[in-house]
């Protein structure tokens, strides 16, 4: 059958035509009511007042000190050392947390001088708890929504005394932290940065005017100062856990009612019958190589940074922090799996958009894809150098230009930002040229879509103007820092959570739906239809779930119901439509070679591990918002870190790397088949020896430190030296997970040799044979 008659076919579907109604009412509602939260969190964040002073009138300090003290933060990249409000880094303290302690200890202290006592541990047992008192409602009662906030004596006194200590400390090397002297704070901005830290502190506990909550709706949980979950947190939790069990009977139904059928449509092998090679498709090799040399990258950065958790003062005696600052292996660690997985998928989208296409080519497509390679490259690389140079203090007035921007996920200066957003928008637009090379062809794609023919070529390419648009959003404001450290936490999340698991897995719904169906798996009607629903749930649970991440920074309470409702639905069609994917894959297997079983293993490794990874370690273990209140910002938090972004989002990259090189390779029996499926063994061993061995040892015995002792004590040295054993037990993961790295780089080198220049070709030829003469 013509792929003409496929389109028509499918056109008459009527599931289909129902779930695109759905998915464009749903994209439109779930974007309302982003806009309208936007603005409620504009309106209700916390106020930084003109001027903190004592009750003599001396000023501590003023608006102006703690917004350059936030630039500070950021020049310094702190967040990727400690963490503010528990965003950032798991090494350091969490700087609100345990600022808000010390703030609190030295209040109390200060009550004791006041009725003459040498400190709070000399005093009665009566007057220790008319003290403890005095300092909750003090801290308590600070209205932050006045433009001049008088602090009271004991509170002004200790204010300044941690302010100064904090300021120091940042000057001052501290081995047993694992802390180096920052190179990019001279002693006044780092006074003015402390000056940041503690207000962030104080919005901890002063409440909001007309509640009984603070700012951050109590967190973090400090016994001390009686911060504990709000009633919202409590009634919340048990709702959600309702709604998730209620949206997965509606989820099932829906998918074994109206959308699993026998499946008897025609399929479309479309990978099957290769085709020679476009120029485009030629000049690819490249993107995959450099996927492979940032994974390494990545790896030995990381296994760096895991020893630095048991052994803080050297790596085996070599003393790296002192020229490669924790901050800076973790902004490499981070950034590095973000550029490789999109260099994957621009790669693997490039290289299949032609066969799609069957086989045509647009005019200087393979020289744009060359071009675009280079400038990507070229901003990968300054990025990273910039980062170190920003620092290290090397780039002092152009920092957030060219330097490090400091915001955890999103350190690439703004230059390098801008440079890369433009990458992703000529790569939207190079995909849309090999799906549609001709201008006739480009039309009547335009026609269909706008008609509302819409095919999942086209769900394809939105996919991509998805990811290249959304990236904007970790650019708000475009030329300057944002003076408000939540509304520039809300914003980072747009990219961090918006951008991954709402563009994502747009992407990857799409992309894994059309590799079923081009392998024969599923039929086109199938994989359209669980492709629908997918992205209508992806538009739920992505775009609106954006608030589990937002419940504690100082946002508006409306994200705590909002958060905690939709995040967890959105992996289960997914699952459902692999599930089908592996019913035809045993028919195909019964009757003849499967060519694609390499990239098959790894779409069906990054299903599970999207379920595991998003579902089971996010959903389930962190997103209730009871559960955060204390996890927030532990080990736990790793799981899902580690699962999703390479579990899910990583083995889908590597598995469409493993169909095009079957694609270069296709009908050769010489394919091996051993090294990718071998490497896939080792990665998904890693990420469970990761789990048992580490995450979860160290997560649930830091979990249970917060709730016995606050959180300022589960996130310091102090606890961290009471799990030396299991932080040690990060290593065999480390071994494993390497292993699978270096198998699968050595694999990539020598099936993407017909695709090298002629002189490389030679030049791997000639090494070959001197490798086989020895």
């Amino acid at each position: 059958m013509s792929k003409t008659a496929l389109v028509n076919r499918a056109d008459r579907d009527p599931v289909s035509t129902v779930l695109k109604w759905v998915l464009l009412v749903v994209g439109f509602a779930t974007a309302m009511l982003l806009f309208w939260t936007t603005l409620r969190t504009y309106q209700g964040v916390p106020p930084q007042p003109q001027r903190f002073v004592s009750r003599s009138g001396d000023v501590i300090m003023t608006a102006d000190d703690i917004i350059a003290g936030k630039g500070g933060v950021q020049k310094a990249d702190l967040m990727d050392y400690g963490s503010l409000y528990g965003m950032g880094s798991y090494y350091g303290e969490d700087y609100t947390a345990s600022l808000l302690k010390n703030i609190a200890l030295s209040t109390r202290e200060n009550y004791a001088h006041d009725v003459g006592e040498r400190t709070f541990s000399h005093l009665s047992p009566e007057k220790q708890t008319v003290a403890t008192t005095h300092m909750r409602e003090d801290l308590r009662g600070i209205d932050l929504t006045q433009d001049t906030v008088v602090l009271p004596d004991a509170v002004s006194h200790a204010f300044v005394k941690i302010r100064d200590e904090t300021a120091a400390s940042f000057l001052r090397t501290d081995r047993s932290s694992g802390w180096n002297a920052t190179q990019a704070l001279t002693p006044a901005l780092a006074l003015k940065t402390a000056d940041f830290l503690m207000y962030s502190a104080l919005t901890t506990v002063a409440h909001r005017p007309g509640e009984t909550y603070s700012w951050t709706q109590n967190w973090p949980y400090e016994p001390l100062v009686g911060n504990t979950p709000t009633g919202a947190t409590f009634i919340w939790t048990w709702a959600s856990f309702g709604f998730v069990f209620l949206a997965f009977g509606v989820v099932l139904f829906i998918y074994e009612y109206w959308l699993d059928d026998a499946d008897t449509s025609l399929r479309e092998c479309i990978l099957v019958p290769a085709r020679p090679l476009t120029s485009s498709q030629r000049k690819i090799w490249k993107y995959f190589l450099l996927v492979s040399a940032l994974i390494l990258i990545q790896i030995l950065v990381g296994s760096i940074m895991a020893h630095m958790y048991y052994d803080r003062s050297s790596f085996y005696g070599f003393d790296v922090n002192r020229y490669i600052p924790f901050s800076f292996m973790r902004d490499v660690h981070i950034q590095a799996p973000i550029v490789w997985i999109g260099l994957s998928w621009i790669g693997a989208a490039l290289f299949l958009s032609p066969v799609i296409a069957g086989g045509e080519e647009a005019r200087g497509q393979g020289w744009l894809v060359d071009a675009l390679f280079w400038v990507t490259a070229f901003v990968v690389v300054g990025g990273l150098v910039g980062d170190y140079l920003g620092i290290m203090g090397a780039i002092d007035t152009n920092w957030f230009w060219f330097g490090n921007q400091g915001l955890s996920y999103i350190q690439l200066g703004r230059f390098w930002q801008i440079g890369f957003f433009a990458g992703l928008i000529v790569w939207s637009a190079l995909v849309m040229r090999a799906l549609w090379p001709t201008v006739p062809g480009w039309i009547d794609a335009a026609r269909d879509f706008w008609t509302g023919r819409i095919r999942l070529e086209h769900l394809i390419w939105a996919s991509t103007v998805n990811i290249a648009l959304l990236y904007v959003c970790g650019m708000v404001p475009l030329t300057g820092i944002e003076k408000s450290f939540t509304l520039a936490d809300f914003w980072r999340w747009w990219v961090v959570h918006l951008w991954v698991e709402q563009s994502f897995e747009f992407f990857a719904a799409t992309m894994t739906a059309w590799t079923l169906m081009a392998t024969g798996l599923v039929s086109r009607k199938l994989a359209e239809r669980g492709m629908y629903f997918e992205v209508i749930l992806v538009f739920l649970g992505g775009v609106i779930g954006t608030g589990h991440h937002l419940y504690w920074a100082g946002e508006p309470s409306i994200w705590i119901p909002f958060g905690t409702m939709f995040s967890f639905i959105e992996v289960l069609p997914l699952v459902l439509l692999i599930m089908e994917g592996i019913h035809h894959y045993r028919l195909i297997n019964a009757h003849g070679d499967f060519q694609y079983r390499v990239g098959y293993m790894y779409i069906i490794g990054a299903a599970f591990w999207n379920f595991v990874g998003a579902g089971v370690y996010g959903g389930g273990i962190l997103n209730a918002p009871l559960v955060n209140y204390y996890e927030h910002g532990t080990f736990l938090t790793l799981n899902h870190a580690h699962a999703s972004l390479f579990g899910a989002f990583g083995e889908l990259a590597i598995g469409l790397i493993y169909f095009c090189l079957r694609y270069i390779h296709a009908g050769e029996k010489t394919f091996s088949e051993r090294p990718g499926i071998l490497a896939f063994w080792l990665y998904n061993a890693g990420l469970i020896l990761w789990t048992v061995l580490n995450f979860f040892p160290v997560g649930w015995s830091q979990l249970l430190a917060v709730y016995e002792h606050g959180y300022a004590y589960a996130r310091s040295a102090a606890f961290y030296d009471t799990t030396l054993f299991w932080q040690w037990m990060r290593l065999p993961g480390d071994v494993v997970f390497a292993g699978g790295a270096l198998v699968m780089s050595g694999d990539f080198i020598i099936k993407l040799y017909p695709l090298y220049p002629l002189w490389t070709q030679r030049l791997f030829r000639s090494v070959s044979l001197d490798t086989k003469k020895d």
